[in-house]
Protein backbone atom coordinates (compact mmCIF):
# COMPACT_ATOMS: atom_id res chain seq x y z
CA UNK A 1 0.00 0.00 0.00
CA UNK A 2 1.11 3.39 -0.87
CA UNK A 3 1.01 4.40 3.03
CA UNK A 4 3.72 1.49 4.03
CA UNK A 5 6.49 3.22 1.07
CA UNK A 6 9.20 5.27 2.65
CA UNK A 7 8.16 9.20 2.83
CA UNK A 8 8.73 11.08 -0.13
CA UNK A 9 9.28 14.30 1.92
CA UNK A 10 11.14 15.99 -1.28
CA UNK A 11 7.88 15.71 -2.81
CA UNK A 12 5.80 17.35 0.07
CA UNK A 13 8.37 20.16 -0.09
CA UNK A 14 7.50 21.02 -3.83
CA UNK A 15 4.03 20.58 -3.13
CA UNK A 16 4.38 23.37 -0.25
CA UNK A 17 6.32 25.57 -2.38
CA UNK A 18 3.55 25.58 -5.21
CA UNK A 19 1.00 25.99 -2.92
CA UNK A 20 3.56 29.15 -1.70
CA UNK A 21 3.64 30.40 -4.82
CA UNK A 22 -0.10 30.30 -5.57
CA UNK A 23 -1.34 31.95 -2.75
CA UNK A 24 1.52 34.68 -2.86
CA UNK A 25 0.20 35.58 -6.65
CA UNK A 26 -3.43 35.45 -5.73
CA UNK A 27 -2.77 37.65 -2.41
CA UNK A 28 0.33 39.89 -4.22
CA UNK A 29 -2.17 42.88 -5.41
CA UNK A 30 -2.89 43.41 -1.87
CA UNK A 31 0.33 44.73 -0.93
CA UNK A 32 0.87 46.81 -4.18
CA UNK A 33 -2.74 48.00 -4.28
CA UNK A 34 -1.84 51.65 -3.50
CA UNK A 35 0.61 51.56 -6.32
CA UNK A 36 -1.14 49.42 -9.08
CA UNK A 37 -4.03 51.99 -8.50
CA UNK A 38 -2.29 54.91 -9.16
CA UNK A 39 0.09 53.29 -11.74
CA UNK A 40 -3.32 52.21 -13.98
CA UNK A 41 -5.48 55.32 -12.92
CA UNK A 42 -7.78 53.20 -11.16
CA UNK A 43 -9.33 53.77 -7.50
CA UNK A 44 -8.48 51.07 -4.72
CA UNK A 45 -11.73 49.34 -4.68
CA UNK A 46 -11.53 48.95 -8.55
CA UNK A 47 -7.72 48.09 -7.83
CA UNK A 48 -9.31 45.22 -5.51
CA UNK A 49 -10.41 43.16 -8.80
CA UNK A 50 -6.96 41.90 -9.04
CA UNK A 51 -7.92 39.95 -5.80
CA UNK A 52 -11.63 38.82 -7.11
CA UNK A 53 -10.91 37.63 -10.69
CA UNK A 54 -8.43 35.05 -9.74
CA UNK A 55 -10.43 33.88 -6.72
CA UNK A 56 -13.64 33.42 -8.43
CA UNK A 57 -11.96 31.72 -11.36
CA UNK A 58 -10.02 29.36 -8.96
CA UNK A 59 -13.08 28.64 -7.63
CA UNK A 60 -14.57 27.24 -10.26
CA UNK A 61 -11.51 25.31 -11.60
CA UNK A 62 -11.68 23.95 -8.43
CA UNK A 63 -13.94 21.46 -9.10
CA UNK A 64 -13.91 21.15 -12.34
CA UNK A 65 -10.27 21.10 -13.10
CA UNK A 66 -10.51 17.36 -11.78
CA UNK A 67 -13.21 16.49 -13.73
CA UNK A 68 -11.99 17.64 -16.86
CA UNK A 69 -9.00 15.58 -16.54
CA UNK A 70 -10.65 12.43 -15.49
CA UNK A 71 -7.87 9.83 -14.60
CA UNK A 72 -4.97 12.00 -15.46
CA UNK A 73 -1.98 11.43 -13.83
CA UNK A 74 -1.68 14.25 -11.20
CA UNK A 75 1.55 14.60 -11.01
CA UNK A 76 1.14 15.49 -14.81
CA UNK A 77 -1.59 17.86 -13.83
CA UNK A 78 0.13 19.71 -10.61
CA UNK A 79 3.24 20.54 -12.68
CA UNK A 80 1.34 22.03 -15.51
CA UNK A 81 -0.76 24.49 -13.74
CA UNK A 82 2.74 25.62 -12.63
CA UNK A 83 3.83 26.18 -16.21
CA UNK A 84 0.33 28.34 -16.09
CA UNK A 85 0.93 30.13 -13.66
CA UNK A 86 4.01 31.11 -15.42
CA UNK A 87 2.01 32.26 -18.11
CA UNK A 88 -0.38 34.25 -16.06
CA UNK A 89 2.62 36.03 -14.09
CA UNK A 90 4.36 36.99 -16.82
CA UNK A 91 1.67 38.13 -18.52
CA UNK A 92 0.56 41.01 -15.73
CA UNK A 93 3.60 41.94 -15.50
CA UNK A 94 3.90 43.24 -18.75
CA UNK A 95 0.39 44.23 -18.97
CA UNK A 96 -0.03 47.58 -20.71
CA UNK A 97 -3.72 48.61 -19.28
CA UNK A 98 -6.19 47.26 -16.26
CA UNK A 99 -7.85 45.22 -18.64
CA UNK A 100 -5.24 43.04 -19.98
CA UNK A 101 -3.90 42.83 -16.25
CA UNK A 102 -6.85 41.08 -15.10
CA UNK A 103 -7.10 39.22 -18.18
CA UNK A 104 -3.79 37.80 -16.79
CA UNK A 105 -5.08 37.17 -13.70
CA UNK A 106 -7.37 35.15 -15.15
CA UNK A 107 -4.29 32.50 -15.98
CA UNK A 108 -3.65 33.04 -12.35
CA UNK A 109 -6.63 31.56 -10.77
CA UNK A 110 -7.12 28.86 -13.23
CA UNK A 111 -4.03 27.45 -11.61
CA UNK A 112 -4.52 28.10 -7.96
CA UNK A 113 -7.93 26.07 -8.11
CA UNK A 114 -6.74 22.79 -9.86
CA UNK A 115 -3.61 23.55 -7.95
CA UNK A 116 -5.11 23.70 -4.28
CA UNK A 117 -7.96 20.74 -5.23
CA UNK A 118 -5.30 18.44 -5.93
CA UNK A 119 -2.56 19.22 -3.33
CA UNK A 120 -4.77 19.22 -0.08
CA UNK A 121 -5.90 15.63 -0.51
CA UNK A 122 -2.27 13.55 -1.69
CA UNK A 123 -0.75 14.02 1.60
CA UNK A 124 -1.86 10.45 2.71
CA UNK A 125 -0.36 9.03 -0.89
CA UNK A 126 3.34 10.87 -0.12
CA UNK A 127 4.00 9.84 3.16
CA UNK A 128 2.76 6.80 6.07
CA UNK A 129 -0.09 7.22 7.92
CA UNK A 130 0.98 8.25 11.04
CA UNK A 131 3.02 11.19 9.19
CA UNK A 132 -0.01 12.73 7.50
CA UNK A 133 -0.27 15.27 10.10
CA UNK A 134 3.23 16.60 9.73
CA UNK A 135 2.67 16.83 5.47
CA UNK A 136 -0.56 18.66 5.94
CA UNK A 137 0.97 21.04 8.69
CA UNK A 138 4.34 21.57 5.74
CA UNK A 139 1.92 21.87 2.99
CA UNK A 140 -0.44 24.29 4.25
CA UNK A 141 2.57 25.94 5.89
CA UNK A 142 3.17 27.52 2.06
CA UNK A 143 -0.44 29.75 3.17
CA UNK A 144 1.34 31.30 5.83
CA UNK A 145 4.63 31.23 4.25
CA UNK A 146 3.01 33.10 1.35
CA UNK A 147 2.00 35.83 4.22
CA UNK A 148 5.10 35.96 5.80
CA UNK A 149 7.57 35.85 2.81
CA UNK A 150 5.83 35.79 -0.87
CA UNK A 151 3.31 38.46 -0.32
CA UNK A 152 5.88 41.17 1.95
CA UNK A 153 8.60 40.45 0.05
CA UNK A 154 6.74 41.12 -3.27
CA UNK A 155 5.64 43.71 -1.64
CA UNK A 156 9.07 45.54 -0.72
CA UNK A 157 10.35 44.54 -4.14
CA UNK A 158 7.67 46.35 -6.08
CA UNK A 159 8.30 49.10 -3.25
CA UNK A 160 12.10 49.29 -3.70
CA UNK A 161 11.41 49.12 -8.13
CA UNK A 162 8.46 48.68 -9.49
CA UNK A 163 5.39 46.55 -9.04
CA UNK A 164 5.63 44.80 -12.61
CA UNK A 165 9.01 43.71 -11.24
CA UNK A 166 7.41 41.82 -8.53
CA UNK A 167 5.33 39.67 -10.76
CA UNK A 168 7.92 39.13 -13.17
CA UNK A 169 10.17 37.65 -10.17
CA UNK A 170 6.75 35.26 -9.24
CA UNK A 171 6.53 34.20 -12.69
CA UNK A 172 10.51 33.10 -12.61
CA UNK A 173 10.01 31.16 -9.47
CA UNK A 174 7.17 29.33 -10.73
CA UNK A 175 9.07 27.98 -13.51
CA UNK A 176 11.71 26.67 -10.99
CA UNK A 177 8.64 24.79 -9.13
CA UNK A 178 7.26 23.24 -12.16
CA UNK A 179 10.59 21.66 -12.87
CA UNK A 180 10.94 20.70 -9.08
CA UNK A 181 7.22 19.35 -9.23
CA UNK A 182 8.34 16.75 -12.21
CA UNK A 183 11.24 16.22 -10.96
CA UNK A 184 9.99 15.28 -7.21
CA UNK A 185 6.37 13.91 -7.53
CA UNK A 186 5.82 9.92 -7.87
CA UNK A 187 3.47 9.37 -10.44
CA UNK A 188 -0.27 10.05 -8.72
CA UNK A 189 -2.50 8.16 -10.69
CA UNK A 190 -5.76 9.55 -9.29
CA UNK A 191 -7.52 6.64 -6.90
CA UNK A 192 -11.02 7.23 -8.39
CA UNK A 193 -12.06 9.98 -10.87
CA UNK A 194 -13.99 13.15 -9.24
CA UNK A 195 -17.28 13.11 -10.81
CA UNK A 196 -20.05 16.18 -10.27
CA UNK A 197 -22.16 13.83 -8.98
CA UNK A 198 -19.46 12.56 -6.39
CA UNK A 199 -18.87 16.67 -5.37
CA UNK A 200 -22.66 16.98 -4.75
CA UNK A 201 -22.62 13.82 -2.69
CA UNK A 202 -19.85 15.47 -0.29
CA UNK A 203 -22.18 18.50 0.33
CA UNK A 204 -25.09 16.13 1.44
CA UNK A 205 -22.30 14.64 4.74
CA UNK A 206 -22.87 16.90 7.76
CA UNK A 207 -19.34 17.84 8.56
CA UNK A 208 -18.41 18.59 4.74
CA UNK A 209 -21.25 20.96 4.54
CA UNK A 210 -19.93 23.11 7.97
CA UNK A 211 -17.19 23.17 7.18
CA UNK A 212 -17.42 24.46 3.57
CA UNK A 213 -20.17 27.18 5.20
CA UNK A 214 -17.34 27.78 8.18
CA UNK A 215 -14.83 28.56 5.43
CA UNK A 216 -16.98 30.79 3.34
CA UNK A 217 -17.90 32.84 6.52
CA UNK A 218 -14.61 33.23 7.59
CA UNK A 219 -12.85 34.01 4.39
CA UNK A 220 -15.39 36.02 3.20
CA UNK A 221 -15.06 37.99 6.21
CA UNK A 222 -11.35 38.41 6.11
CA UNK A 223 -10.90 39.22 2.51
CA UNK A 224 -13.66 41.87 3.08
CA UNK A 225 -11.41 43.79 5.11
CA UNK A 226 -7.59 42.34 4.97
CA UNK A 227 -7.56 42.96 0.99
CA UNK A 228 -7.42 46.67 2.11
CA UNK A 229 -4.91 46.17 4.99
CA UNK A 230 -2.81 49.00 3.46
CA UNK A 231 -4.94 51.64 3.73
CA UNK A 232 -6.08 50.48 6.94
CA UNK A 233 -2.99 50.73 8.43
CA UNK A 234 -2.31 54.26 7.22
CA UNK A 235 -5.74 55.76 7.67
CA UNK A 236 -6.65 53.92 11.20
CA UNK A 237 -3.56 53.19 12.71
CA UNK A 238 -1.50 55.93 11.45
CA UNK A 239 1.08 53.88 10.07
CA UNK A 240 3.60 55.06 7.07
CA UNK A 241 2.87 53.68 3.52
CA UNK A 242 7.04 52.48 3.61
CA UNK A 243 6.15 50.27 6.90
CA UNK A 244 4.20 48.35 5.38
CA UNK A 245 5.66 45.57 3.76
CA UNK A 246 7.58 45.14 6.74
CA UNK A 247 4.26 44.73 9.43
CA UNK A 248 2.95 42.25 6.60
CA UNK A 249 6.25 40.33 7.38
CA UNK A 250 5.26 39.87 10.98
CA UNK A 251 1.71 39.31 10.02
CA UNK A 252 3.08 36.30 8.10
CA UNK A 253 5.37 35.28 10.80
CA UNK A 254 2.54 35.52 13.56
CA UNK A 255 0.51 33.37 10.83
CA UNK A 256 3.51 30.87 10.20
CA UNK A 257 3.10 30.39 14.14
CA UNK A 258 -0.21 29.80 13.83
CA UNK A 259 -0.40 27.19 11.15
CA UNK A 260 2.19 25.24 13.56
CA UNK A 261 0.08 25.27 16.38
CA UNK A 262 -3.46 24.41 14.44
CA UNK A 263 -1.08 21.39 12.82
CA UNK A 264 -0.17 19.91 16.51
CA UNK A 265 -3.76 21.27 18.15
CA UNK A 266 -6.39 20.53 15.43
CA UNK A 267 -4.85 16.93 15.05
CA UNK A 268 -6.35 16.31 18.40
CA UNK A 269 -9.33 18.60 19.06
CA UNK A 270 -10.66 20.07 15.36
CA UNK A 271 -13.56 20.86 16.65
CA UNK A 272 -11.90 23.29 18.94
CA UNK A 273 -9.76 24.72 16.47
CA UNK A 274 -12.17 25.20 13.88
CA UNK A 275 -14.45 26.94 16.30
CA UNK A 276 -11.77 29.01 17.75
CA UNK A 277 -10.60 30.84 14.36
CA UNK A 278 -14.56 33.19 13.63
CA UNK A 279 -14.51 33.86 17.28
CA UNK A 280 -10.95 35.13 17.73
CA UNK A 281 -11.22 36.93 14.39
CA UNK A 282 -14.75 38.49 15.48
CA UNK A 283 -13.10 40.04 18.19
CA UNK A 284 -9.70 40.96 16.82
CA UNK A 285 -11.28 42.98 13.32
CA UNK A 286 -14.28 44.04 15.41
CA UNK A 287 -12.38 46.27 17.83
CA UNK A 288 -9.50 47.56 15.36
CA UNK A 289 -10.94 50.37 14.42
CA UNK A 290 -11.80 51.24 17.97
CA UNK A 291 -8.89 50.58 19.08
CA UNK A 292 -5.86 50.57 16.78
CA UNK A 293 -6.41 53.92 16.30
CA UNK A 294 -2.12 53.96 17.13
CA UNK A 295 0.42 52.53 15.49
CA UNK A 296 1.49 49.95 18.67
CA UNK A 297 -1.99 49.10 18.97
CA UNK A 298 -2.53 48.59 15.51
CA UNK A 299 0.37 46.16 15.08
CA UNK A 300 -0.44 44.14 17.96
CA UNK A 301 -4.15 43.46 16.57
CA UNK A 302 -2.42 42.71 13.49
CA UNK A 303 -0.20 39.98 15.04
CA UNK A 304 -3.07 38.41 16.60
CA UNK A 305 -5.08 38.62 12.96
CA UNK A 306 -2.27 36.66 11.35
CA UNK A 307 -1.90 34.11 13.68
CA UNK A 308 -5.57 33.29 13.74
CA UNK A 309 -5.88 33.18 9.78
CA UNK A 310 -2.89 31.03 9.67
CA UNK A 311 -4.59 28.63 11.32
CA UNK A 312 -7.80 27.89 8.89
CA UNK A 313 -6.23 26.15 6.42
CA UNK A 314 -4.96 23.07 8.29
CA UNK A 315 -7.88 23.18 10.95
CA UNK A 316 -10.29 22.76 8.26
CA UNK A 317 -8.51 20.53 6.10
CA UNK A 318 -7.82 18.56 9.13
CA UNK A 319 -11.78 18.72 9.67
CA UNK A 320 -11.95 17.30 6.40
CA UNK A 321 -10.05 14.36 6.63
CA UNK A 322 -12.16 13.34 9.20
CA UNK A 323 -15.23 13.68 7.98
CA UNK A 324 -15.57 13.54 4.10
CA UNK A 325 -16.36 10.54 2.33
CA UNK A 326 -14.04 11.35 -0.62
CA UNK A 327 -11.03 13.43 -0.08
CA UNK A 328 -10.03 14.45 -3.14
CA UNK A 329 -13.51 15.67 -3.92
CA UNK A 330 -14.43 17.00 -0.94
CA UNK A 331 -11.05 19.03 -1.19
CA UNK A 332 -12.02 20.45 -4.46
CA UNK A 333 -15.45 21.74 -3.02
CA UNK A 334 -13.25 23.75 -0.19
CA UNK A 335 -10.80 24.85 -2.72
CA UNK A 336 -13.82 26.27 -4.73
CA UNK A 337 -15.17 27.64 -1.57
CA UNK A 338 -12.05 29.35 -0.79
CA UNK A 339 -11.00 31.20 -3.89
CA UNK A 340 -14.82 32.08 -4.71
CA UNK A 341 -14.79 33.31 -0.80
CA UNK A 342 -11.62 35.14 -1.83
CA UNK A 343 -12.85 36.79 -4.71
CA UNK A 344 -15.75 37.83 -2.98
CA UNK A 345 -14.79 39.13 -0.02
CA UNK A 346 -12.58 41.43 -2.42
CA UNK A 347 -15.72 42.63 -3.92
CA UNK A 348 -17.97 43.04 -1.01
CA UNK A 349 -15.10 44.95 1.03
CA UNK A 350 -14.39 47.33 -2.24
CA UNK A 351 -18.09 48.69 -2.72
CA UNK A 352 -18.11 49.07 1.21
CA UNK A 353 -14.80 51.24 1.19
CA UNK A 354 -15.64 53.06 -2.07
CA UNK A 355 -19.05 53.77 -0.69
CA UNK A 356 -18.72 53.88 3.15
CA UNK A 357 -15.64 53.62 5.01
CA UNK A 358 -12.75 51.43 6.23
CA UNK A 359 -14.37 50.85 9.34
CA UNK A 360 -17.78 50.02 8.47
CA UNK A 361 -16.00 47.31 6.02
CA UNK A 362 -14.30 45.93 8.87
CA UNK A 363 -17.20 45.78 11.23
CA UNK A 364 -19.27 43.91 8.34
CA UNK A 365 -16.54 41.51 7.81
CA UNK A 366 -17.33 41.24 11.80
CA UNK A 367 -20.62 40.29 11.02
CA UNK A 368 -19.58 37.22 8.92
CA UNK A 369 -17.20 35.81 11.52
CA UNK A 370 -20.20 35.59 14.03
CA UNK A 371 -22.31 33.72 11.77
CA UNK A 372 -19.72 31.49 11.47
CA UNK A 373 -19.18 30.90 14.93
CA UNK A 374 -22.99 30.15 15.43
CA UNK A 375 -22.65 27.88 12.80
CA UNK A 376 -19.93 25.43 14.32
CA UNK A 377 -21.48 26.11 17.97
CA UNK A 378 -24.67 24.64 16.47
CA UNK A 379 -23.19 21.79 15.23
CA UNK A 380 -22.13 18.53 17.71
CA UNK A 381 -18.24 18.08 18.29
CA UNK A 382 -19.13 14.45 17.65
CA UNK A 383 -19.69 15.05 13.70
CA UNK A 384 -16.05 15.37 13.51
CA UNK A 385 -14.25 11.86 12.98
CA UNK A 386 -17.72 10.02 11.83
CA UNK A 387 -16.01 9.27 8.43
CA UNK A 388 -18.26 8.37 5.82
CA UNK A 389 -16.96 4.97 4.17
Amino acid sequence: MEQEQAPRWWAVVAVMIGIFLLVTAEQLPIGLLSQVASSMGVTPGMAGLMVTVPGVVAAFSAPLLPVAVGRLDRRIMLTVLMVVMVAGSVFSAFASSFTLLLAARVLVGLSIGGFWAVAGSIAPRLVPESQVPKAMTMIFGGVAAASVLGVPLGTLLGDFSNWRVAFAALGGLSLLTAIALWRWLPPLPPREPVRLRVLAQQFSNRGVRVAVLTTAFVVVGHFAAYTFISPILQEISGISQRHVGSLLLLYGAAGILGNIAAGMFAGRHPYRAVLAIPSLLLVVVAVFPLLGGQPSSGVMLLMVWGAVFGSVSVSIQTWILRTAPNTEAATALMAFTFNMSIGLGAMLGGRIVDGTSLPIAMWAASGLFLLGMLLVLSTPAKVVGQKTR
